[in-house]
């Protein structure tokens, strides 16, 4: 699967890719509606999703519910791509004319692209004038939108990796029914596994460099003492991100990883013996399974990143509009709906208040794995600048850790994707900081 099919227009990794994602989306232009969306009606709130999660049943659940709430307004649910950056894809090019949603799901590598450029809403003033209070958000969740100390997005389909791991491999394994401490006793582990494994199987899968490789691989690289940046500046070339790539490709040499586009199936088969991959894969996991699936930590202290997506409003639609589109994302979000959500697909609460509800507690007491992502949350970090909020970062990153586990010497990758990254920034980035 190349990279352009995962990662939609805003993933080019080209240079020429991200000049061309600033001169299309980076312009500000108001629709050719005046702001009213290509006529969509002020009480039907467009809300434009990829269902996260295969949420669209519960979506359907929640606007159902919204609506009885809510009888003069009405929400068309529209399929806006099979993934974020897709979605992303679809509202950029409604920004050069035609019909805007009232609300759309922006991811944590799209969201911040629309902000600097003044076509996500900041919400922080609707917020104060519709008396919600924003202090029940999970604080960590909710600053990840935050930009010149204003919010673009309220959190919704908020994940972290885990890590998953078949209790029965490690069972014959010998290992004790737990995650690896750190990625040293990981190395420890995997001959044990290796062996236990068989030739038919193998030890770690992982997501390839189009299918979120850069996301879970911060989590090594944090762990070995390097970063993908500090702020703006490029660390690739810091020898602690480097021997993480080493780590990397090492594991791959040796025999114990493979990458593909979707661990879930293999992991769920019972061929794969470990996995890094998102909470959202959760609910999945735990139904096709036929063992005993375990969830841990990451390996490391505080070393799991933030990852899923939020719900912003887009800033060139009425004010009205923008009012009933706050009232929705209240709604969708609030703590009872984000048990409704996060129960059906894996994905975090993202209220404070949600875990005291009676129906969670009963929950997490009957699927502590779905407990595990919800106690490392305190553990988690914002993700590195240069991945998640430089246009295409994530892309370039998961070209060259391809690269990296298909042999190419660690440091030659690693300071070519120092040298592309700051050129972005300096021609994408650097003037607008502070505008």
């Amino acid at each position: 699967m190349n990279e352009f099919s995962r990662r939609g227009f805003l993933g080019l990794a080209g240079a020429a890719g991200v000049a061309g994602l600033a001169a299309c989306a980076g312009t500000g232009t108001a629709p050719s509606s005046g702001g009213n969306g290509g006529g969509a009606s002020s009480n039907t709130i467009e809300f434009w999703s990829n269902h996260p999660g295969n949420s669209k049943p519960v979506e359907q659940q929640i606007i159902k519910a919204f609506e009885a709430a809510n009888p003069n307004l009405k929400v068309k649910l529209v399929d806006a791509g099979k993934n974020y950056e897709e979605v992303a894809q679809k509202f950029n090019a409604s920004l050069a004319g035609g019909q805007l949603p009232d609300v759309v799901v922006v991811s944590d590598v799209t969201w911040f692209n629309f902000a600097l450029n003044k076509q996500l809403a900041p919400l922080d003033d609707l917020l104060s004038a519709a008396k919600i209070d924003t202090s029940d958000y999970v604080d960590a969740l909710y600053n990840d939108y935050n930009l010149d100390d204003k919010h673009f997005a309220l959190p919704f389909s908020r994940s972290t990796p885990l890590f998953y791991y078949n209790k029965d491999l490690w069972k014959a394994a010998g290992l004790e029914d737990r995650g690896p401490k750190d990625w040293d006793e990981f190395l420890t582990w995997a001959p044990k596994l290796k062996a236990a494994a068989g030739s038919d199987k193998v030890v770690m899968e992982l997501p390839d460099g189009s299918n979120y490789l850069d996301w879970v691989f911060q989590n090594m690289v944090w762990g070995y003492g390097g970063a993908y940046s500090k702020e703006w500046t490029p660390t690739f070339s810091d020898p602690n991100t480097v021997k993480a790539g080493k780590y990397l490709q090492d594991l791959a040499k040796n025999g114990f990883l493979k990458l593909s586009k979707d661990p879930a199936p293999d992991f769920t088969a019972g061929i794969v013996g470990c996995s890094m991959m998102s909470t959202g894969s959760l609910g999945g996991v735990a139904k096709d399974a036929k063992f005993d699936v375990g969830t841990a930590f990451l390996p490391g202290d505080g070393n799991c990143p933030t990852g899923g997506a939020g719900v912003g409003i887009p800033a060139n639609i009425t004010d009205e509009r923008k009012k009933n589109a706050l009232k929705f994302i209240e709604f969708l979000t609030n703590a009872q709906n984000t048990v409704t959500f996060t129960q059906a697909t894996g994905y975090m609460p993202v209220r404070k208040s949600a875990v005291d509800l009676p129906e969670e507690k009963a929950f997490l007491e009957k699927n502590p794995n779905a407990k595990t992502a919800i106690e490392q949350l305190p553990k988690t970090r914002s993700q590195d600048n240069v991945r998640v909020l430089l246009p295409g970062g994530g892309a370039r990153i998961g070209k060259a850790l391809d690269q990296v586990v298909q042999g190419q010497d660690v440091a030659t990758v690693f300071k070519a994707l120092d040298a592309e990254s700051q050129q972005v920034f300096d021609s994408q980035i650097k003037s607008k900081l502070g505008a």
